[in-house]
């Protein structure tokens, strides 16, 4: 789905479900991360995470949509916009909108770790960032650090 089909996907629930129109952008946010979407007070946009979309599909997005779109309106008619305000849930529980985003998938993240040890008492050191062998000895014997490897550890 592109920005183009969100913004006409979102206008046409806008009118559908609320009866009144959708004036401001919607469009896919990448940086969004541990949330669905959001609605921006200023500029009165919407910012919607596509990964919702590809993990949990269309019904998912719309659930999302609705929800903004409650922000949304409530905000520019000077009403209760916040989660913790009367008027906004009983919107929300009007037009089916999702209260929370089904939580998406972790993904996996790789860390490297380097594991130096020392020439005198073999001590070993694990670390994630690199450390400068001239510069650093072993904090036990002050021998002389040496690089043996790196490995990739999945969190």
């Amino acid at each position: 789905m592109t920005n183009q089909e969100l913004q006409s996907l979102v206008e046409e629930i806008s009118i559908r479900h609320f009866q009144k129109p959708f004036r401001h952008k919607a469009y896919f946010n990448t940086r969004l991360r541990t949330t669905g979407g959001r609605y921006m007070l200023g500029s009165h946009n919407i910012d919607i995470n596509g990964k919702y979309l590809e993990e949990h599909g269309l019904p998912e997005l719309i659930g999302i949509i609705k929800h903004e779109l409650c922000h949304y309106h409530l905000h520019i008619e000077g009403k209760g916009y916040k989660h913790r305000d009367p008027e906004f849930k009983f919107l929300l529980e009007q037009v089916g909108g999702a209260r929370h985003c089904t939580p998406l998938q972790k993904t996996k993240k790789n860390r490297r770790i380097l594991i130096y040890s020392c020439s005198k008492c073999n001590l070993m050191f694990k670390r994630r960032r690199r450390i400068d062998t001239k510069k650093y000895v072993c904090g036990k014997c002050k021998g002389k650090l040496v690089f043996k490897e790196e490995l990739m550890q999945e969190l």
